[in-house]
C-alpha cells in the first residue's frame, strides 16, 4: 500500500513531536540554536512538527520549522485560544494550526504524543518525561536528542532501570540523522502495519 508513504496530500505526512521545557534556564547556552535546527531538519525531511502548543524548546522548534517554510501543530492544553493565552500564558507564534483539548496538561500530553507518529525528546522537565513514558507504552518510534541538558541521561537512566527492552529508541546529538532515522523507524511501521 504505497500511497501511506506518499507525502502529496498533508495528511500522508509523518507527524514528528517535540517535546521539551516551556521554562529553559537549565538547557544551556546553545540549546536556542540546537531546537530550531532539529526544526527545520523535521522540515526540511518532509514530515510535520508537532508540539504541545507551549514557550521554550518546542517553540523554538516550531521557529526552525517555519524559517524553513515547514509546518507546525500545536496541542494546546486549553480549551479555548482564550483560556490558552490568558490561564496557561501559552504563545500562539510559529504555528499553522492549534487544537484546543480542554484536558489541562497530562490529557493533552497523551494526545500530543498519540496524534505523533515518532517523538523527540530534547530538553526537558518532569512532562518530558511524561511524554517519553507514553511514547514508549505506545511503542512509538522515540528519539532522545542529545545536547547541552541533563534530560538525555535521565531518560537514557529510566530505560536502562525501566528492565524493558525497546528497539525503537534512537539516541543522538545530530539532528538530520535523528529525523532519518526515525522517519526509516515510522516508514517501516508503516509498511508492515499495512501487510498485515
Amino acid at each position: 500500500m504505497e500511497p501511506l508513504l506518499n507525502t502529496k496530500h498533508g495528511h500522508n505526512q509523518i507527524k514528528i513531536c517535540v517535546s521539551g521545557a516551556a521554562e529553559t534556564g537549565h538547557c544551556g547556552v546553545d540549546a536556542l540554536e540546537k531546537a530550531k535546527e532539529l526544526g527545520r531538519e523535521i522540515a526540511r525531511q518532509g514530515a510535520v512538527l508537532v508540539t504541545g502548543a507551549t514557550n521554550g524548546f518546542p517553540m523554538w522548534a516550531a521557529i526552525g520549522v517555519k524559517e524553513v517554510g515547514g509546518i507546525s501543530i500545536g496541542i494546546s492544553p486549553a480549551a479555548s485560544e482564550k483560556e490558552h493565552v490568558q490561564v496557561y500564558k501559552l504563545p500562539l507564534d510559529y504555528m499553522d494550526l492549534i487544537m484546543y483539548t480542554g484536558f489541562g496538561y497530562p490529557g493533552r500530553d497523551l494526545l500530543l504524543t498519540r496524534c505523533a507518529d515518532a517523538v523527540i525528546c530534547g530538553c526537558g522537565r518532569i512532562g518530558t518525561i511524561h511524554e517519553f513514558t507514553i511514547a514508549f507504552e505506545d511503542n512509538k518510534p522515540i528519539g532522545i536528542f542529545e545536547g547541552p541538558w541533563e534530560m538525555g541521561d535521565q531518560l537514557k537512566e529510566i530505560i536502562d532501570k525501566g528492565h524493558r527492552p525497546n528497539t525503537k529508541i534512537i539516541i543522538g546529538n545530530n539532528p538530520k540523522k535523528i529525523v532519518e532515522d526515525l522517519i526509516a523507524l515510522v516508514k517501516k511501521d508503516k509498511i508492515a502495519e499495512y501487510k498485515v
